[in-house]
């Protein structure tokens, strides 16, 4: 029974491709670290351009005990990999808000990353996610 509980929960997570992942690292930054910049009055920082809460909202991987938030999402947003696990939990703690849309989960990542927690539903994301449809062609 527990397997098959398991098996049937791996189906009902959506998955998203490194792809879309690549995809949006490229629109954001070329796929490089190159630090932080003003964005809409606050930073944004490293390869996907995260904003401290946006980091904060993907639970600060990476963080080490005593380091302040900020230094910690500094240094995770220039590194691939903390970066992209931080994408990746954003993505799992807000895709339920897109229920019932009909969107796949490359796009809603792409509109949630571009747009916050409910960006699936805010018509200036549509632009983000035809620049990430362009470059992978996922759903």
């Amino acid at each position: 029974m527990f397997v098959k509980s398991l098996l049937l929960l791996s189906v009902a997570i959506a998955y998203v491709s490194a792809d879309c992942l690549h995809c949006i690292c490229m629109r954001e930054s070329q796929c490089k670290p190159i630090g932080c910049h003003m964005d809409v009055g606050s930073l944004s920082c490293g390869y996907y351009q995260i904003k401290i809460g946006y980091y904060e909202d993907c639970g600060q991987p990476g963080k080490k005990s005593g380091e302040s938030t900020e230094a910690a999402w500094k240094r995770c947003a220039d590194d691939l990999s903390c970066s992209t696990t931080c994408v990746e939990n954003y993505y799992n703690r807000y895709k339920s808000q897109c229920n019932g849309l009909g969107m796949g989960a490359c796009q809603i990542m792409a509109r949630n990353h571009n747009g916050g927690p409910r960006g699936c539903h805010n018509g200036g994301t549509q632009a983000y996610w035809n620049g990430v449809h362009a470059c992978c062609g996922c759903s």
